[in-house]
């Protein structure tokens, strides 16, 4: 059975407000419209160097998918395939 979903494209707290729990408050707020529109799952990207969001992650219990590649074509791209 599918269900939607919701994709963050962008999660960021400024240094001087991280540790007062925006970051988490976030999360909880999108975790609630999660709910009410009986979304299946909630989805972002981290890059892998990024380990102190990474930590915060797994501590919220969010799991890294290891099954997946991002692909991206960039505009110089784009432009070829639409010759």
């Amino acid at each position: 059975m599918c269900k939607y979903g919701i994709y963050i494209e962008d999660i960021y707290v400024r240094d001087i407000y991280r540790g007062h729990g925006y970051g988490k408050a976030l999360l909880r707020h999108i975790c609630a419209i999660a709910k009410e529109r009986d979304c299946g799952r909630i989805e972002w990207w981290c890059l892998d160097w990024n380990k102190s969001s990474i930590d915060f992650y797994l501590k919220l219990g969010a799991e890294p998918m290891s099954d997946w590649t991002i692909y991206r074509l960039n505009k110089e791209q784009i432009e070829e395939m639409v010759k």
